[in-house]
């Protein structure tokens, strides 16, 4: 047996080791190269105060207690550390004031490296509306690492138009790799139909619909999408081609799908959110994230008490029904739009300031903080994670990758 003095020596070891490791930690964070890492003690700032300055328009208003300047990672807990590594870095890679051509649909095509994506459909600089359609392209990230041989750095490499069919319209929605295909959610246009496309990521683009009607009835807008590991397509429609004028009144309730495209199959999955658009699943497919942009009404303004929340639902495993919905998280800026899941677990979504980060508790450990809106992003393998935000492309180079978003 121990006796007190080998018990003491064997506290006094553990005790050094416990500091050694949390000294390891706050180094990790004190080595930021790049000076792009807040670290935000929210216990500092729990309490505003009689004479404080709240924010009363989240969705142009950020928390940035430290007025650190953007972009950055803001680190609300230590696990967020574990996402962006000790060394981290987040630039500008392709950018034009004037267009937002980086809005949504990104999506990484590992073979040539390469990221794709859609142009804002309807809203400003979007140069798009009832007569003109929105524009698909690319940008190479082997460009960016040519760009950046020197080092992390601010670069405008060239992103490069995709010429489509008429059948695709309003590009909203994105992921992939489908069978070596991209797939496509398109809102549609005036009289041209939403629908679900596959898109060859090679020249020259060749493009085939897999779905547009409800059994004859048009969809609304679609908006995004993921495939699950049973082949089944989920996808999302809420009608924000008519909230951006470029649609008619809409025709079905706002809800989630599931498409089987060996059997043709159709069926509504969730119907109970007011504006059903990002949605990504866990690592093992069992739960499913949808966010509801509910405060977001485009053209008609926006609503702070509609939801600007993340649903949580399980996937039942025979049926792939959606199932006991709950709320996963609320964001304190703007609304989630674009979801993913990264290798812990994590759930990202797209809001105003950024991309935000919570743990599978829902609570929000740090931010991609770039003090303006994002829609979408998507991971390019390990270590990088793509951000649209309109007019901008970020690439955030860190420690995690995504869950793999390929099927076939």
């Amino acid at each position: 047996m121990l006796d007190l003095f080998n018990i003491g020596i064997v506290v006094t070891i553990f005790s050094l080791l416990y500091a050694y490791r949390s000294t390891i930690a706050r180094e990790r964070v004190i080595r930021d190269a790049h000076g792009q890492i807040a670290v935000v003690n929210l216990l500092d700032f729990n309490v505003i105060g009689t004479e404080g300055s709240f924010r009363d328009d989240p969705h142009h208003q950020y928390f940035n207690p430290t007025n650190h300047t953007t972009p950055f990672f803001q680190v609300f807990d230590d696990e967020f550390i574990d996402v962006i590594g000790s060394n981290p870095s987040l630039n500008v890679i392709s950018s034009d004031p004037s267009f937002a051509f980086a809005h949504e649909a990104p999506v990484w095509v590992p073979h040539s490296d390469e990221i794709f994506f859609a142009s804002n459909a309807g809203g400003d600089l979007g140069r798009s509306d009832l007569n003109h359609n929105n524009q698909i392209a690319k940008i190479s990230l082997k460009d960016v690492a040519q760009a950046m041989a020197e080092g992390p750095a601010d670069v405008n490499v060239t992103h490069y138009k995709i010429d489509l069919p008429d059948d695709v319209q309003m590009t909203n929605g994105g992921t992939g790799l489908y069978k070596g295909k991209i797939i496509l959610t398109n809102e549609g246009r005036g009289h041209l139909p939403a629908n679900l496309a596959l898109m060859d990521p090679h020249p020259p683009y060749n493009v085939s619909i897999l779905l547009d009607n409800f059994y004859g009835r048009q969809f609304n807008s679609l908006n995004d999408v993921k495939v699950h590991s049973s082949g089944n397509i989920f996808f999302t429609d809420v009608p924000y081609g008519y909230y951006q004028h470029f649609k008619a009144d809409p025709q079905l309730p706002n809800q989630v799908y599931s498409f089987n495209p060996g059997t043709g199959a159709i069926r509504v999955v969730a119907d109970q959110l007011n504006k059903p658009n990002g949605i990504a699943f866990s690592k093992n497919h069992k739960t499913v994230y949808l966010a509801d942009t509910g405060s977001l009404i485009a053209k008609f303004g926006i609503n702070l008490t509609l939801p600007a929340t993340i649903q949580e639902y399980d996937v039942d495993s025979k049926t792939l029904a959606f199932k006991n919905p709950r709320v996963f998280a609320y964001a304190d800026s703007g609304a989630p739009d674009g979801l993913g899941v990264d290798e812990f677990g994590n759930v990202y979504g797209a809001c105003f300031d950024g991309v935000n980060v919570w743990n599978p508790s829902g609570i929000l450990i740090g931010k991609f903080f770039l003090g303006t809106k994002s829609a979408n992003f998507a991971f390019a393998g390990k270590g990088r994670l793509v951000i649209l935000a309109e007019t901008k492309i970020y690439l955030a180079q860190i420690n995690a990758k995504g869950m793999s978003l390929m099927y076939g």
